[in-house]
């Protein structure tokens, strides 16, 4: 039966994996990207570095795998403002267990800015400003997941699939349509930890209704400009995070989690790794406890080789931190994100909230 382990999940990787070789060269590089900023101030705080160990409602994000360890239903919201507040991305999530083998969670995440002024309709006919004729819009994305996860008959071996709609609108320019799927994977050895998560497997697909009579009033907002008609469909590429993580205790009421994971992402970027196939990043994240109620978090990723203005290059990252704080199931968390603006990155002030339902038993 031992020998059978490696064999067994060698083969749900492949599984996994045989999709993202199959991807069509229509694809985008940065499709639904607002998909990617990532959720819960815990895991922010540890620089996303959490697909091995996470274990919670926002499993749901990082690795519906690990839905599978809840013991009671869960509620999670989550708050970040970016831009100095000019788009703000808000999240909420919900999971619970369906038995001893499987569980269930849904998300919704919202990343929008409001109030935008449209001023194609400034100037009249007359060539008179009016500014009577500004109107406001939102441009706004939406991606609600359904997740599901079940232990497998390999003790340690668990799996979990996401469905996800996107939903994304351009005041009443344009607005699209998406659906895409995440497989993720977790294997507990021993002590350690591992996980991985494939996202966007089959490639999410995203459909643009673009109104005609708006368009217009951009074409002719600027003469010669925006002329070209916008595609109407957009492939998200895959992208995979692997993570391994160990969890250390000291003297029963002192506690440390350490995780690395690597980001895949199938293109050519600027990531500490960086290939004409693939592209890897790594990222470090830590979490020392006390008494299972005080949490303080640091991580480490987003290692990007930037082009410098003399041409040369210089190696950027970006520094996370986070607490956090446990009392009688509800858990209260931040994260300072990019600290110091070490590298490109958006940085944000991200807080969050968590709430074990049986504290209502």
């Amino acid at each position: 039966m031992i020998k059978k382990k490696p064999l067994q999940v060698l083969k749900l990787v492949l599984t996994i994996l045989t999709p993202l070789f199959l991807v069509s060269q229509t694809s985008r590089k940065y499709s639904n990207e607002f998909m990617n900023i990532g959720v819960d101030a815990s895991a922010l705080g540890m620089s996303n570095a959490v697909v091995a160990s996470t274990a919670d409602v926002n499993s749901g994000y990082w690795n519906p795998a690990g839905l599978v360890h809840l013991d009671d239903n869960q509620i999670a919201f989550m708050h970040s403002s970016y831009f100095a507040n000019i788009a703000n991305y808000n999240y909420m999530a919900f999971a619970m267990p369906l038995d001893d083998l499987s569980a269930i969670g849904v998300s919704l995440i919202r990343f929008g800015v409001d109030d935008i002024l449209d001023t194609t309709k400034l100037i009249d006919q007359q060539g008179v400003i009016n500014y009577d004729r500004i109107n406001l819009f939102s441009a706004a994305d939406y991606g609600l997941t359904f997740s599901y996860a079940r232990k497998l008959p390999l003790k340690g071996l668990n799996y979990g699939v996401n469905a996800k709609i996107i939903r994304r609108i351009i005041g009443d320019f344009a607005s699209s349509w998406g659906f895409g799927l995440d497989v993720g994977i977790q294997f507990k050895y021993n002590t350690w930890n591992f996980g991985l998560m494939a996202r966007d497997i089959t490639t999410t697909f995203n459909a643009w209704a673009i109104d005609a009579d708006r368009l217009k009033d951009i074409q002719d907002a600027i003469p010669g400009q925006n002329q070209e008609p916008p595609e109407t469909t957009e492939l998200t590429l895959p992208k995979l995070q692997f993570g391994m993580s160990k969890r250390f205790t000291f003297h029963y009421d002192y506690t440390l989690r350490a995780e690395l994971d690597l980001v895949t992402r199938f293109e050519q970027n600027n990531d500490l790794i960086s290939t004409s196939f693939v592209s890897i990043n790594p990222a470090l994240g830590l979490e020392f406890g006390y008494s299972d109620l005080v949490f303080l978090r640091a991580g480490l990723g987003n290692f990007q080789n930037e082009l410098q203005i003399d041409n040369s290059e210089s190696l950027t990252f970006q520094p996370n931190f986070g607490v956090g704080f446990k009392y009688n199931g509800i858990f209260l968390d931040y994260a300072f994100t990019d600290i110091g603006d070490q590298s490109a990155a958006l940085y944000s002030n991200v807080f969050s909230l968590k709430i074990d339902l049986s504290i209502f038993k």
